[in-house]
């Protein structure tokens, strides 16, 4: 990877878990255990891809149409996920935080995500941030209803989304070509990686292809071709 991509914003949506299941004969709920296993790889080769913050996308809110005995599975999972990670994003520098809604989640999810981020929010090395309960949509009309009546500027808008920042590169797996209502306000100068590799068959030397690739686009924001130093520079944070 190119010494210039530092502090790089990766969104990812995590595709494929059931149909890389259900390809091996396996129960879906398998590829999600999968999956789970596949993050914590793509998290620990986030820093050394020069990435200072991770978005994935865990669950969606259109996700609750899934079957029930999915549904609950997954929640189950998201909060061992986080139950098991917290030590040891804590011991790595890596600070957890979740984003989208919390008030239709169980109980226990919401002690497990409450614990994690608790724990690990003086960590600097790398944010990650998993959407749970999470719609694009919705938390751009939130925060447009709490801008309601107020001068502001793009910058406040994106506090009152979450305190996000732009995402430099979407990386979406499983060989799905949308962005599903996934970060839309974010994305929208986002580098977009597709890829036919199933999310629990994507490693860390897959992580380091898409962000070579990105590297050699040419970010032009609306503007016109820049000399090659200043190309380089808009990978620079």
């Amino acid at each position: 990877m190119q010494s210039n991509l530092r502090n790089l914003h990766v969104a990812i949506i995590m595709d494929g878990n059931g149909r890389w299941a259900t390809g091996r004969g396996l129960p879906r709920i398998a590829g999600h255990t999968a999956g789970a296993e596949t993050l914590r790889r793509i998290v620990e080769a986030a820093p050394d891809n020069g990435i200072g913050v991770l978005t994935v996308y865990a669950f969606s809110s259109d996700n609750w149409k899934r079957p029930q005995v999915e549904v609950d599975a997954l929640m189950e999972l998201l909060a061992c996920y986080l139950d098991g990670e917290a030590a040891r994003c804590l011991a790595n520098g890596v600070r957890m935080s979740i984003i989208g809604r919390r008030d239709r989640l169980p109980d226990s999810l919401c002690e497990s995500i409450d614990d994690a981020e608790r724990k690990t929010r003086h960590c600097n090395l790398l944010q990650l941030r998993l959407a749970i309960d999470y719609s694009a949509r919705d938390a751009i009309l939130h925060a447009s209803e709490l801008a309601a009546g107020a001068q502001i500027t793009r910058e406040r808008f994106e506090v009152l989304l979450g305190e996000t920042r732009p995402v430099d590169i979407l990386i979406r797996t499983g060989g799905e070509q949308r962005l599903s209502d996934f970060l839309l306000w974010e994305c929208a100068y986002a580098e977009l990686v597709f890829t036919n590799r199933m999310w629990p068959d994507f490693g860390p030397f897959d992580l380091q292809r898409a962000i070579q690739q990105c590297a050699h686009r040419e970010r032009r924001f609306g503007g016109i071709p820049q000399a090659p130093a200043a190309v380089q520079d808009h990978w620079l944070r």
